[in-house]
């Protein structure tokens, strides 16, 4: 039967149902819920297969967007399976949060009067609904190569990697520091956006595949770099950003003022019911929040802090909401949790002596774009103010902090701390030492999980070349 060339006009796009902000905010657990086949059909048939498919260039791992939407329609989901999992690694996970609106979404043909294909929603359901009608990847015409690769760090560029690698026939041993696989996959995205059994089950197909974790290890410490680079053919890192980018105002230092990450860390260890917890619990119950910082871990805080029985959320943001770096999804999801946004206030400084009291901000306007293009903010004379807070989160994002051992291992890095690699030639994303590859935010600096998916899964066709594989 031939697709019905007006069907984008007759189905309107339905996403799965979300729950009501009243309940939500009650726990942990993810806001959204699931179509089923004839959903997922009926929503993938509103694709205009265009012949210029801007979603697909769009898309950092540049999916086959439109052709797994049509197998999806014609009820092929383990076809779709396969060819989701030709160009991203993690597609279960991607389809909850990336951020569609800027990317593949954004970019249909249809947002342009017409709501856009419901790409990530149907992107979950693939690999969801596929794994649990017993799809597995097929591994039935891989050979081994004899080779090995160790990849430093679980989260999506490791796991994109070690993906890839296996897919090759080289043996992925993939060593982190946590004591699960993730990264910030598990550790720094809260269950509400991603429940960590999801990321469970994709340990469970990775080991299926051949890929080996060895986990509450630490690359420097309990195990050095030394003996990897003896024991392996060659070495990824993806160890990501963890270092946290500090506002450089008076006060930062105060009692009652929190880092983002540890933050998030540690109530992602609170709600897994973990009895060894590493980082102290941070509780916002009862308490008047505020978080600095516009992107999604700003957005994600602000959330935590919610269900956390905060009495007040607000978020300061010094451009307007229209610049804000976070996706739209998780700004309306705020809102409707009861989240304030102040746009267009700069932090001066953390007031307080021996705990924190308030914030005091100027208000901005945004002049002359800067460097990224991006309008910078001035600040408006005679309009400091101090907000009231009894907790602050600082949520200016994320950089790179290189190890001791790359300078003796000769392992260069950059002034910003990311490593330097290879952008063209034979082997992209070579370090400076031969064996060792790198990809992801310690190579890109803090950005997507999409990018160090591809980053990763670009890097191991790297090394698969340079083992002659």
């Amino acid at each position: 039967m031939s697709k019905h060339p007006l069907q984008f006009l007759e189905v309107p796009r339905r996403d799965p149902d979300k729950e009501a902000p009243e309940e939500r905010i009650k726990h942990f657990g993810e806001i959204y819920g699931h179509y089923d086949g004839a959903s997922a059909a009926a929503q993938a048939g509103r694709c205009l297969s265009c012949g210029n498919p801007y979603c697909e260039w769009k898309c950092p791992v540049h999916n086959y967007i439109p052709n797994w939407l049509d197998l999806i329609e014609r009820g092929k989901l383990f076809e779709a399976a396969e060819l989701s999992h030709q160009t991203n690694s993690l597609p279960e996970i991607c389809g909850r949060i990336c951020p569609q609106d800027r990317l593949c979404e954004g970019e249909c043909t249809l947002n342009n009067g017409i709501e856009a294909v419901s790409i990530g929603n149907i992107e979950k359901y693939i690999t969801d609904e596929a794994l649990a009608q017993g799809w597995r990847p097929d591994m039935s015409h891989i050979s081994d190569s004899g080779k090995s690769v160790a990849v430093v760090g679980a989260g999506p560029a490791g796991l994109a990697a070690a993906d890839v690698l296996t897919r090759q026939g080289i043996r992925p041993v993939v060593y982190d520091a946590y004591p699960d696989i993730g990264g910030l996959l598990t550790y720094g995205i809260p269950p509400f956006k991603l429940d960590k059994q999801v990321v469970a089950k994709r340990r469970e197909i990775l080991e299926g595949m051949g890929v080996q974790f060895v986990l509450n290890t630490r690359i420097g410490d309990d195990k050095p770099f030394a003996e990897l680079l003896d024991e392996y053919d060659a070495v990824f890192l993806g160890m990501g950003t963890y270092k946290y980018v500090r506002g450089g105002f008076p006060g930062e230092d105060t009692h009652g003022v929190y880092e983002a990450l540890p933050y998030l860390v540690a109530n992602v260890y609170e709600e897994l019911g973990y009895d060894d917890k590493p980082i102290p619990y941070i509780d916002m119950a009862g308490k008047n929040v505020i978080v600095l910082g516009g992107g999604d871990t700003g957005m994600d805080c602000v959330r935590t802090a919610i269900r956390q029985g905060a009495t007040r959320v607000r978020c300061v943001y010094r451009r307007d909401e229209e610049n804000m770096p976070g996706s739209r999804r998780e700004v309306k999801n705020s809102k409707e949790e009861g989240v304030e946004f102040l746009f267009n206030r700069q932090p001066l400084e953390i007031v307080g002596e021996e705990n924190v009291t308030g914030v005091k901000v100027v208000t901005t306007q945004l002049g002359e774009p800067d460097s990224s293009g991006r309008r910078r903010p001035e600040p408006v004379a005679g309009t400091d103010e101090v907000l009231e807070a009894d907790a602050v989160i600082v949520a200016f994002g994320f950089q790179p902090n290189p190890p001791a051992w790359f300078d003796e291992h000769a392992i260069e890095a950059l002034p910003s701390g990311r490593i330097r690699v290879a952008t063209h030639g034979d082997h992209p994303f070579q370090t400076t030492n031969p064996k060792v590859f790198a990809g992801g935010d310690m190579v890109r600096g803090s950005d997507l999980v999409v990018t160090a998916v591809f980053e990763g899964r670009e890097a191991a066709k790297a090394i698969a070349d340079y083992l002659g594989v």
